[in-house]
């Protein structure tokens, strides 16, 4: 036995008595068919609120539907969590990190959106969204240890933003005031989204679980958004909006935003980050279909040649089409 031994079964024991974060594996690099169909499932919810959100935005001012989208999402989570019969759980050091992360991931993000769709397309704007996992290989390469850009990622990247320029244009730098901005704020929540992301990473390290990350920061989000929809909204002075706009509000927050992330954590337990991440490629046509079907909206064929640079981009981040058409290439002939 070596000096080195009594050393490494030391810290062999200890290892062995710290408490896992997660009981079970938390990847499997292969979906099955359950996995698909909770990854379907969550395309259609989350293509839907783009719809929904066009139709609440009709209605109520956006910071005001934003407030309402953000507290009735947060009571259903604080329902499902007195369901569960667990705790929020937040140690004191993580509220800080929740209040950013109810920032960037809800209250910023929801109000850019709901205001830019009062200029443009549901449709535009879930396409515009499919941008959040290319700023997340950006994000990731500044601010992680872990996940830094290869030059298949780079390669990704290019072509997604190159999908971006096509479908805004020109038209950025002429048209402040028109829909260009309100598809550069759509950019700019999809920015907010992958820092999020990056952002949340820490959470798990604290061992704090998903549910309670999520109610917490949804309730953050709420009295965030309580002041400014009070001062710049005066929704007191307002016509009550009517049925359909309740009915879409309430529908944005139940299931487009409390049910909507528990699939999405579920899938990531099940199947991890990377295949939760297509779901961005499904979110486009559902949103689109949904809004030329419902609302009467017309997509330019720039802005479908657009989505497939987006989806091409995203594709080459992902890997697993490029790996497939090599191993088909050097299978041998039999």
């Amino acid at each position: 036995m070596t000096a080195i031994d009594p050393i490494f079964n030391r810290n062999a024991r200890e290892a062995a008595k710290a408490p896992a974060v997660y009981p079970t594996a938390m990847i499997r690099t292969e979906m099955n068919g359950r996995d698909w169909a909770i990854l379907g499932t969550l395309a259609m919810i989350w293509g839907g609120a783009f719809f929904l959100i066009n139709v609440a935005v009709r209605y109520v001012p956006p910071t005001t539907y934003v407030l309402m989208r953000l507290t009735i999402a947060a009571a259903a989570m604080w329902a499902i969590l007195a369901w569960r019969r667990e705790t929020l759980a937040l140690p004191r050091e993580a509220w800080g990190a929740i209040v950013l992360l109810a920032l960037l991931n809800n209250a910023l993000p929801f109000t850019l959106f709901g205001w830019a769709q009062t200029h443009i397309a549901s449709g535009l704007a879930s396409i515009l969204n499919a941008t959040t996992p290319i700023w997340g290989v950006i994000v990731a390469q500044l601010f992680t240890a872990d996940e830094k850009i290869t030059p298949r990622k780079l390669a990704g990247v290019t072509i997604g933003f190159g999908g971006v320029a096509l479908m805004i244009g020109p038209g950025l730098l002429g048209s402040l005031g028109s829909g260009a901005l309100a598809e550069l704020a759509c950019v700019v929540a999809a920015l907010a989204y992958a820092l999020a992301g990056v952002w949340a990473r820490r959470f798990k390290t604290m061992g704090v679980s998903p549910f309670s990350v999520t109610t917490g920061q949804l309730t953050v989000g709420a009295v965030m958004m309580l002041p400014v929809a009070l001062i710049g909204d005066r929704p007191w002075t307002m016509t009550p909006p009517p049925l359909q706009a309740w009915a879409a509000i309430a529908a944005l927050a139940i299931f487009c935003t409390a049910f909507g992330y528990v699939l999405y954590f579920r899938l990531i337990d099940r199947a991890g980050a990377t295949n939760a991440l297509l779901v961005t490629l499904l979110v486009p046509p559902t949103a689109i279909l949904l809004g030329v079907l419902f609302l009467g909206e017309v997509i330019s064929p720039l802005d479908f040649a657009g989505l497939g640079l987006i989806a091409i981009g995203l594709a080459a981040i992902d890997g697993r089409v490029l790996g497939l058409l090599s191993r088909r290439r050097l299978r041998p002939a039999v």
